[in-house]
């Protein structure tokens, strides 16, 4: 909210130094009203997806980063996870690279089909 503010205490502001330098007369003064607000995106906005109720019997993705205490950090998780909902299937996806690109381009079509069979993703970073 105080962004807000501030873009519209801003835009006053220029409204009326505007207002300041253009000729006027002694019963009219003119103003020019801007909007703080950006061009509109043509991208209709999407919301986040629904989240689980529970973890029970659910498809669990773990995706492991390539930090060096990830993958035991991993282990740990699914552990205590699997004691809790005994149910639950884990499955890893575990990158290689600290750049993300490399998942979009290298192994792309495995991410894929590793997020597409899973309900859930928790992402684990390791540091």
């Amino acid at each position: 909210m105080s962004v807000f503010r501030f873009l519209l205490v801003l835009g006053m502001s220029a409204a009326m130094a505007a207002a300041q330098n253009s000729p006027k007369t002694s019963t009219e003064i003119q103003y020019a009203v801007m909007s703080p607000w950006a061009e509109v995106d043509v991208m209709p906005l999407k919301g986040i997806s629904p989240r689980i109720t529970t973890l029970a019997g659910k498809k669990i993705g773990i995706f492991v980063n390539y930090k060096r205490a990830a993958k035991p950090i991993s282990l740990a998780l699914e552990k205590k996870l699997k004691s809790t909902f005994p149910t639950s299937e884990i499955s890893f996806f575990q990158s290689p690279e600290w750049n993300v690109s490399e998942i979009e381009t290298k192994d792309k079509d495995k991410f894929t089909g590793w997020a597409k069979g899973v309900d859930t993703v928790i992402l684990l970073v390791g540091d």
